[in-house]
């Protein structure tokens, strides 16, 4: 069956609701469970499924529409780091029979996201991964995710625009609508060079596009919100994501912090719904109190004029470059870059 924007659940949801609160981080909630650095988080929906249902259940008891499944990294090409290359189908069904589980006890409309992330090879011709591989792992995962019930694909933190293609394609094999986002961590552009620019212009040109699309993870929400106003600038029709890191990672007793406060991020949350995001989220570092702040601040504050980038910085601080790479960079202040891992 193939789902039309019309009767999609996400965008149905939308629709009744106007904008939707993601979830936020799986990685630095699942740390703070015991998962070890290295450790597959997706073997735990086999491993400690009590670990996975209490991941969801944060993120729907501190008020979020829909949550991401722990799939991630559930594609062949990044199981075989774990010998579980051959588990890909059942890993990702478990992952959202578990979301499911979750989703209908909730007492109201929860949607379950399939994650998939990004392949973690690189494409040709830079790399070897042919495009009629790439859509075999989004297939393959795609297929496990609908069987455990999602009820939509979300496809993220994609850095290439063949990639991006290959999920769509994935995606649209396994007849399920998607969503899809690309991480812009790179002076504004993603790590292969893309803009924000160039992203809704790819969505425009899918034979089979997302439902909604837009940008995660990335340096920080100052930057996020950047690019989430050039997705903006060019007036595209479809719902905008914005799942943004709480603040910047920082090295402390032997583990990684964010530095964003719930405070921090409910202001966040606000900005990117004034700039034109409808689904707003959290990524690495964003924990159940940040969720909450934002939940109850897009709940109670008005919309508001679109951010000018001086107001965001004031807000959130300062970019960490000093343009986007689409050749409006507003004279806005830059921070020092510093590195950064998807938790």
């Amino acid at each position: 069956m193939t789902v039309t924007e019309a009767n999609d659940p996400l965008s149905l949801l939308l629709a009744e609701r106007g904008y939707l609160l993601a979830d936020g981080a799986t990685g630095t909630n699942l740390f703070n469970m015991g998962l070890s650095s290295g450790e597959a988080p997706e073997l735990w929906n086999t491993d400690q499924p009590n670990n996975i249902r209490k991941l969801y259940s944060m993120a729907v008891e501190a008020g979020s529409d829909l949550f991401l499944t722990n799939t991630f990294g559930g594609n062949a090409s990044r199981l075989k780091l774990h010998q579980a290359e051959g588990r890909v189908h059942e890993l990702n069904r478990i992952g959202a029979e578990l979301g499911r589980e979750v989703a209908d006890r909730a007492g109201r409309k929860v949607l379950v996201a399939g994650s998939m992330g990004p392949t973690g090879e690189i494409m040709e011709p830079m790399g070897t991964l042919t495009p009629a591989r790439a859509v075999e792992l989004f297939h393959e995962q795609a297929e496990g995710l609908k069987e455990g019930g999602v009820d939509i694909l979300w496809v993220e933190t994609i850095s290439a625009p063949e990639e991006y293609r290959a999920a769509a394609e994935g995606c649209r094999l396994a007849g399920m609508p998607w969503a899809g986002t690309m991480s812009f961590d790179t002076a504004g552009r993603t790590m292969m060079g893309f803009t924000s620019a160039d992203m809704v212009k790819l969505v425009d040109k899918l034979d089979y596009p997302p439902v909604a699309f837009g940008a995660n993870c990335g340096v920080g929400a100052s930057d996020l919100l950047r690019t989430i106003l050039g997705f903006a600038a060019l007036g595209p029709e479809k719902p905008i994501i914005a799942k943004g890191n709480a603040g910047i990672p920082k090295y402390h007793d032997g583990h990684i912090h964010y530095d964003g406060t719930p405070e921090l991020m409910a202001e966040y949350a606000v900005m990117a719904r004034d700039a034109g995001a409808r689904i707003i989220g959290g990524c690495c570092g964003t924990m159940p109190e940040h969720l909450r702040a934002m939940r109850e601040a897009l709940d109670t504050r008005p919309q508001g004029e679109r951010p000018t980038l001086e107001q965001i910085t004031a807000s959130l601080g300062a970019f960490s470059s000093s343009s986007d790479g689409t050749g409006d960079d507003g004279g806005a202040p830059a921070r020092e870059r510093r590195g950064r891992r998807r938790s």
